[in-house]
């Protein structure tokens, strides 16, 4: 989840590890010591995850009650959902307010295409499978180009195969697990004209998310952080009825209030005489 930095400027991660296994008593000092460092936690946590994880942070936010701790689990596969984060460590180092910055990362995640190239479809159950599809899976040698976001696609891999990708330029990191080829750096790079292409390790979440350890992760981002900061800084901004802070759209990231549907009527003032 914590991938290197993409330039000076990105800032490090806080890392949390074994949140379910270690002592609640050490989770908690941990975030309250980021808390108390920084003001505002964004966490960023993978829907891999074991539920046991889920509730610890819950659990966490509902002790510490506090309204500085925004959770953040978007429909984002492993490695996609990496590149998110990083891109708000980016964002991080700029001028943006804690609620416009976690706000971010939902307005982020439609310019991230994620995907993967698979040995087996049997046990994914995160993008639509077709009879076909698992029926092929089972033929020695098939493999499948599967995109999970934006819009869920799957082909089975032929030298006629297409996968629609990003209609604007941008960078593609690939993570190899298992399977051995390169379909995804030889064919779907140049056919999605990516302007660049780096491999990281892994996720150690992508093998349960995506149903196999024989896959080849792949993501196109946006790599430019003026970029990144034109598309947060043009958005509409507002401030919370609840906290008070400053976010993007209709929901408070940190109080999880909402907008509401109808400005308060005007006080009735009686006029002065």
């Amino acid at each position: 989840m914590a991938l290197p930095p993409q330039d000076e400027r990105t800032l490090p991660a806080a890392v949390l590890q074994d949140v379910d296994e270690h002592p609640l008593e050490r989770t908690l000092a941990d975030v309250q010591m980021l808390i108390e460092t920084h003001g505002h936690v964004i966490v960023v946590c993978s829907r891999a995850v074991p539920a046991a994880v889920t509730r610890r942070l819950h659990t966490i936010r509902s002790i510490l009650e506090s309204d500085r701790i925004a959770l953040f689990s978007p429909e984002l596969p492993p490695l996609g959902l990496a590149v998110l984060a990083r891109q708000l460590r980016q964002l991080a180092s700029c001028d943006l307010g804690p609620g416009v910055l976690a706000s971010a990362g939902r307005l982020l995640t439609h310019y991230i295409h994620a995907g993967a190239q698979l040995g087996s479809v049997a046990r994914l159950d995160r993008v639509p499978v077709g009879l076909k599809s698992h029926a092929r899976s089972w033929m020695p040698g098939s493999q499948f180009g599967v995109i999970a976001h934006p819009e869920p696609r799957l082909v089975k891999i032929a030298p006629d195969a297409t996968l629609r990708g990003p209609e604007f330029a941008t960078w593609m990191l690939v993570a190899k697990g298992q399977l051995q080829s390169d379909w995804v750096s030889a064919s779907l790079a140049p056919a999605w004209s990516v302007q660049g292409l780096r491999e990281v390790p892994l996720p150690a979440e992508s093998a349960d998310w995506w149903g196999t350890g024989k896959l080849i992760e792949f993501c196109t981002y946006l790599p430019d952080l003026s970029v990144l900061y034109q598309l947060v800084s043009s958005v509409r901004r507002s401030r919370c009825h609840w906290c008070g802070i400053e976010v993007i759209g209709d929901r408070c990231v940190f109080c999880s209030a909402t907008a509401p549907d109808h400005a308060p009527p005007h006080e009735n003032r009686i006029p002065a005489r």
